[in-house]
């Protein structure tokens, strides 16, 4: 294997002056570089977005989720609280009523998403960054306060500062045929706005906390809750504790980690990441056809190099290897200097923020980005996979032309 890989960086490094073939040769070298750098910034993009992602929905959503298997809502009973307090590394459970509701405040209403918590929430502090005005309470007292999304109080005008104006909420009964008491068709429940927060769009447009027992009683939810929220001891144990959980309840309740609890959103991404990975893996190999062009100009102009190997005992193997070396050299060269311009941009990005993402309200004003070693790895594979391929029908052409040339 020396003397083809000899004579391969000998055609390659060549001191005479760089001819077409060369030329061919180095853009391909650079086309592959610069794909293989694009490819890796674009996958750690991703990587970002979805750590991002989780950093968001980690302050709304807990470790440990327990829902009912059917229906929307289930009885809390005490049996029920033994049982998930029994295991082992269990913290605390968040009880939670959520319910679609219409909110009016003054002569503005729109469908909110009412969420009842207990006072394990704040106790937790899961979303006390998240508030950008007022307190992190739901309760002044013996008074109950509501925590609105920015994206609500933007819409009905909410004002703080306004005691005098309460948010009104009004939900549908069940009602039975035959009445005639309007006030019987639906609820309605008065309530202070305490604070407001700002997590992310979808939370911040749809979403009002208000206490258990607030819910409870405007809902008309007795003892039934939509779900509980459980806080463990670390995050290292939550797949321990989710399997404790679903075999201790059963088939009647579905415990869900919090990557299951966004299982569609990630999904998503991941399939968005493989279909990346494969449109930037197409651009390289299309990119490596000046690999292939560069490697049959190269047998052509080195017929009397074959011939002269040939006539020395090379064999059809020793020809093949050159050639398929010079196109290894070509790949090696492009892609190694693609993975170390992809790392060091990467690692700019990462470590500085160069880029912004131009939006003064952003979770986080760079653009998110996260260095991943494995995309590294199936990055240098597939380059090298489809750049030795490239290389493989122009030196199977030369060890096929070997025995028939002759020398000049």
């Amino acid at each position: 294997m020396r003397l083809p890989l000899f004579i391969s960086r000998r055609y390659f490094f060549s001191k005479k002056k760089k001819n077409f073939i060369n030329i061919i040769a180095i853009i391909s070298m650079l086309v592959v570089a610069i794909g293989t750098a694009a490819l890796i910034i674009v996958l750690s993009v991703f990587n970002g977005m979805e750590d991002l992602l989780r950093s968001i929905y980690g302050q709304f959503d807990t470790a440990v989720q327990v829902m009912p298997a059917q229906g929307k809502s289930f009885q809390y009973t005490d049996d029920l609280k033994f049982k998930i307090n029994s295991i082992d590394g269990v913290m605390g459970i968040t009880e939670v009523i959520e319910d679609n509701a219409l909110l009016k405040y003054n002569n503005s209403e729109m469908v909110v998403k009412i969420k009842g918590l207990s006072e394990d929430f704040i106790e937790q502090g899961r979303m006390k960054n998240a508030i950008k005005h007022g307190e992190f309470a739901l309760q002044d007292g013996k008074r109950p306060l509501a925590i609105v999304g920015r994206g609500i109080q933007f819409n009905l005008g909410i004002s703080l500062r306004n005691e005098f104006t309460f948010m009104e909420f009004y939900y549908p009964k069940n009602v039975k045929p035959g009445s005639l008491n309007p006030s019987k068709y639906y609820s309605h429940a008065i309530i202070s706005p305490g604070g407001v927060f700002a997590l992310e769009q979808h939370y911040d447009d749809n979403y009002v906390f208000v206490p258990i027992t607030f819910a409870e009683k405007f809902l008309d939810y007795q003892g039934k809750r939509t779900a509980l929220e459980i806080s463990i001891d670390s995050p290292e144990s939550t797949a321990r504790i989710q399997e404790a959980l679903q075999a201790s309840l059963g088939s009647d309740y579905i415990v869900r980690n919090a990557d299951q609890q966004h299982e569609d959103l990630y999904k998503i991404l991941k399939i968005e990441k493989l279909f990346v990975f494969i449109v930037f893996s197409l651009i390289v190999a299309i990119a490596s056809i000046n690999i292939f062009f560069s490697l049959s100009m190269l047998v052509t102009e080195k017929k009397a190099d074959i011939s002269l190997l040939f006539a020395m005992g090379a064999t059809r193997s020793m020809i093949r290897k050159i050639f398929l070396t010079e196109g290894a050299i070509i790949a090696f060269i492009g892609s190694g200097c693609g993975l170390i311009l992809g790392f060091s941009i990467a690692w700019l990005q990462e470590s500085f923020g160069i880029i912004s993402m131009g939006v003064e309200s952003a979770v986080m004003q760079a653009y998110p980005i996260k260095i991943i070693a494995s995309d590294f790895v199936y990055t240098s594979i597939s380059i090298i996979l489809i750049t030795f391929l490239a290389g493989v029908q122009p030196s199977l052409r030369a060890a096929s032309q070997s025995q028939f040339l002759r020398i000049k």
